[in-house]
């Protein structure tokens, strides 16, 4: 695999993929509707197709003379949208003859749909890669370490000692970073052998959110204790962030965000829990622990380090 299609390539989750694929001798290709985002960035030497995953003739262009298609998409809180860009990558896949699909969920993914369209969305853009026939790897990371210095939890962490997080205390959670995730993106690209399948990937620990904070104050060398939030507590801050208002709007992204905590807090074995035997038994990559990737972070700073590439991404 020489070119790599890159979907979702100024995100948070795009920066790591960039930065693995380019240290594996790759050539990644970010597929932007702004052709002109990642100027004025460490990547403005990457090549770049413009591209709107909505429209499936863009989708198909964009593919043309690539080798694979790594992928991590925005959440859809709508199953109809979502559909279309599944149906829009394999598309793509198949009318380009691209040789393997790995995506990365950004989310845990039911075995069954489960009411919520983002989940279930996710569900779709699968069964689509796995229709086209192509090779793939659909990576379902449980829930992102990253989220911890991202601007509406790092600030109460860093100036307040409170990690604040929409999880009931006894809910145990395999936090794996956004640069793990990277690794097995691209072992999956470039080691033959990997079987095509869908693998739940987690760190080699599942905590609950004490010992989360446990950790934080050891890397932080002050107190850190955990807020548990209820996922309506949660979503109503975050629309307070976001839009200054606390108000959740029914079907609304911060709406859709409740639902996932909720059936997450809702079952009785925790599914955020990584089955680590079963990914190490394909998979060399050993993904950090939660404490390791806290030591990397600066816990002085209450700046979200990937907003500057998050901004780019944003046609001006």
């Amino acid at each position: 695999m020489d070119r790599v299609l890159v979907l979702g390539a100024t995100g948070d989750q795009g920066h790591p993929l960039i930065t693995r694929l380019l240290d594996a001798g790759l050539t990644p290709v970010a597929a932007l509707r702004n052709p002109h985002a990642l100027q004025g960035t460490e990547f403005a030497h990457v090549e770049v197709v413009e591209t709107d995953l909505f429209n499936e003739q863009s989708c198909i262009a964009a593919a043309e003379g690539v080798d694979a298609i790594a992928a991590h998409l925005p959440f859809v809180f709508d199953l109809e949208a979502a559909t279309t860009l599944g149906r829009h990558i394999a598309a793509a896949t198949v009318q380009q003859s691209v040789k393997k699909v790995v995506l990365n969920t950004s989310c845990f993914v039911a075995e069954e749909d489960n009411g919520n369209p983002a989940h279930d969305g996710r569900r779709a853009i699968e069964q689509a890669i796995m229709d086209s026939g192509a090779a793939f790897a659909l990576l379902e990371p449980k829930v992102f370490m990253d989220n911890l210095i991202r601007s509406w939890n790092k600030p109460a962490i860093v100036k307040q000692g409170i990690f604040a997080y929409p999880a009931k205390p006894d809910l145990r959670i395999s936090w794996i970073c956004l640069d793990d995730v990277a690794a097995y993106m691209v072992e999956a690209l470039t080691r033959h052998g990997i079987p095509s399948a869908r693998y739940a990937i987690g760190g080699p620990e599942a905590l609950v959110g004490d010992e989360v904070a446990e950790r934080l104050s050891r890397v932080m060398g002050r107190p850190v204790t955990f807020n548990s939030l209820t996922p309506d507590e949660f979503a109503s801050g975050m629309s307070l962030l976001v839009t200054g208002s606390a108000t959740v709007e029914p079907h609304s992204i911060y709406d859709g965000m409740a639902g996932f905590y909720r059936f997450y807090n809702d079952q009785p074995v925790s599914p955020l829990i990584a089955d680590n035997a079963r990914l190490d038994s394909v998979f060399n990559w050993r993904p950090v622990t939660f404490e390791q990737w806290a030591a990397r972070q600066d816990w002085d700073d209450i700046s979200d380090p990937a907003l500057r590439i998050r901004l780019a991404g944003i046609a001006k």
